[in-house]
């Protein structure tokens, strides 16, 4: 089962939350992050791409390293961990974005992986002087984007593009990718638009779901669609917050005080932004929803003992989870304890060599 580190390029990592923590964002710090992941076995680092902090008290996530400039300097940092970069395609000409992704796959020697997201945050597109597209169409934009790059990656000579949203002539691009014929790639989309992007186009699709019982549909359906319609593999993680402690009393309490030092503000503008419709207002389900942005940016909560966690990771690998990338309340601390812990027992349980 591959294990991944998420966000760990914007403030407050995947907490909205004033709980105690000395993640910070510097760059030492980012890159002390890094290599004690790549040291400990880590098979990925997947950072957050934000241009606008949501508000509320921590204004989560507004401090934050551009995502491809940090996977350079990640990349030269390591050595045997994949370096992902997340990429907004609304704000990004795929001329520029396949020159960036090729230059940290050489920088790599092969490890780099692009994340692509659709935009879909308003303020953020307003920033670029670009307003939001609709949801199906912005998948049909990233469709071109993508046809886009990956003649760069791979035609030689010159070539043209004419199509609904890109028009040029004479495009070519040197050097290709070190890893043939292009990088890895990722998405997160899970509506049917998404499915459809993934299944197509991508390596791993990223999905956040609430039951054991709706990962295993999803992962069944989404695989199914890729090998049925697109004779091809496709891999699915999911994401979301790790509370790793000696006793489930302790990351129980740990998970609480999260939740009980949350940023409701910044909750509530995410919930809000993402198109749910809530309000303020604290009803049963909302509060739910936004204790789940809260402590893991809406991702699948594990928390408990060392056991327990193993125990989940191979309920969620038995469901079709190919793998998990997953934030932490202190980063660099918990990540000592989860090699030393954790590792170990993942190993034992056959879910990591």
């Amino acid at each position: 089962m591959k294990l991944g580190l998420f966000g760990t390029n914007c403030s407050y990592g995947l907490i909205m939350s004033h709980a105690p923590s000395s993640f910070e964002i510097t760059w030492e710090h980012t890159k002390e992050i890094a290599q004690r992941a790549d040291r400990l076995g880590f098979d990925v680092l997947v950072p957050v791409a934000r241009w606008k902090g949501f508000g509320g008290s921590t204004n989560f996530n507004g401090n934050c390293f551009e995502t491809y400039t940090w996977a350079a300097g990640v990349a030269e940092a390591t050595e045997r961990i994949a370096v992902a970069a997340t990429s907004h395609l609304p704000t990004m000409h795929p001329i520029v974005a396949a020159k960036q992704a090729t230059t940290v796959d050489r920088i790599s020697g092969g490890r780099f992986a692009l994340n692509m997201v659709m935009g879909w945050v308003p303020p953020e597109m307003e920033m670029f002087g670009s307003e939001q597209r609709e949801h199906d169409e912005r998948y049909a934009y990233g469709q071109e984007w993508l046809d886009f790059v990956n003649r760069l990656w791979t035609e030689q000579g010159t070539f043209g593009i004419h199509s609904k949203y890109f028009d040029a002539e004479l495009l070519e691009a040197y050097p290709k990718p070190h890893q043939g014929p292009r990088p890895a790639l990722i998405n997160a989309g899970n509506s049917p638009s998404g499915i459809e992007f993934s299944a197509r186009n991508v390596d791993f699709n990223f999905a956040s779901l609430d039951t054991l019982e709706n990962i295993k549909g999803y992962t069944t359906k989404l695989k199914a669609k890729a090998r049925e319609e697109y004779q091809r593999e496709i891999h699915a993680m999911t994401y979301g917050l790790v509370v790793c402690r000696d006793t489930e009393e302790e990351a129980k309490r740990a998970f609480q005080q999260v939740v009980d030092e949350g940023d409701w503000g910044a909750a509530g503008n995410v919930i809000k932004i993402a198109g749910s419709g809530a309000s303020q207002s604290f009803d049963h389900a909302v509060k739910e929803m936004q204790e789940r942005f809260i402590a893991g940016w809406g991702g699948y909560p594990i928390v408990g003992t060392p056991e327990q966690v193993t125990e989940e990771l191979g309920k969620l690998n038995a469901a079709g989870m190919e793998g998990m990338i997953f934030g932490l309340i202190d980063f660099n601390e918990e990540l000592k304890y989860f090699g030393e812990k954790v590792m170990p027992l993942l190993k034992q349980a056959g879910l990591r060599h």
